[in-house]
């Protein structure tokens, strides 16, 4: 933890926070972790499903972000057949991304708290989230995107480098030849490697950056600590979410309304029960 406290001081040097970052981690401690099971998963499932039938008109607003986005990076591949576009629009949503959360934090938050639910209150919350710690963590997640882009090119050319130069965007048959199944593979592995570290930053953090005045550091670091105090329910936990978002994504992206204000919500539940 002690290279990871390091490391991540040095992120905020780099994002020129360093004194800023020093002084709030000195006057606010770290969040208690608490030890989770199952059931935890399953009360927060339970109480983001409550929040979405509740509010159900600020999950669509905000999930929508989100099918408009795959509709757009899908017209891109299919109609114009041009997938360098799709870099450029998938660079938007690591960006949108924390913000977009932040809407259903903030609902769950409200619905918490028994506080007045309007569009001005909410959207204005997440408004102002642009003078906290948010747009931080938004860069940092958009490093990561940026690097893994840069890695699946490298993938992409150690594995088909040699190959008969083809588009294979209409000729998917590539990835069945010897070297595409063996760069599907190896991507798989490091793209969960990414996802998993990406994961570990994230689950609590962004909840954690709108509930509290904490910095992003204190942040990325009680939400490792909650990854490492319960690997297994976290990892259960992200593998739900990975496969509630592909089985998502299947029915044109439709399958989002319903996903993401689910595990937007139920995130919210599940860090107001990991953090003391």
């Amino acid at each position: 933890m002690a290279f990871i406290a390091a490391r991540l001081m040095s992120w905020g040097a780099a994002f020129g926070e360093e004194g800023m970052v020093k002084d709030m981690a000195q006057s606010r401690p770290m969040p208690e972790i608490m030890e989770l099971d199952l059931s935890d998963l399953r009360m927060a499932l339970t109480a983001g499903w409550r929040d979405l039938l509740r509010a159900p008109l600020f999950g669509v607003f905000f999930a929508s972000v989100y099918v408009l986005g795959g509709w757009m990076i899908l017209w891109a591949m299919t109609a114009k057949g041009q997938i360098w576009w799709t870099i450029i629009a998938g660079a938007g949503f690591p960006i949108l991304g924390p913000f977009i959360a932040c809407g259903f934090y903030e609902v769950s938050r409200r619905l918490e708290m028994g506080e007045r639910l309007d569009w001005p209150g909410v959207l204005g919350v997440i408004f102002r989230q642009k003078d906290r710690q948010i747009p931080t963590m938004a860069a940092i997640i958009v490093v990561f995107f940026l690097f893994w882009n840069f890695l699946a090119h490298m993938v992409f050319a150690l594995f088909l480098g040699q190959a008969t130069l083809t588009n294979i965007t209409s000729s998917p048959e590539v990835f069945l030849t010897r070297e595409g199944l063996m760069m599907l593979a190896f991507g798989t592995v490091v793209g969960a490697a990414f996802a998993g570290v990406l994961f570990a930053m994230t689950v609590v953090s962004l909840p954690l950056l709108l509930d509290r005045d904490v910095d992003f550091i204190t942040a990325i670091i009680a939400s490792w600590t909650l990854v490492v105090a319960n690997p297994i329910v976290m990892l259960v936990w992200g593998g739900l979410i990975a496969a509630a978002l592909f089985v998502a994504m299947l029915p044109g992206f439709l399958g989002l309304f319903l996903v993401l204000p689910l595990f937007g919500h139920a995130s919210w539940h599940l860090y107001r029960r990991a953090l003391e």
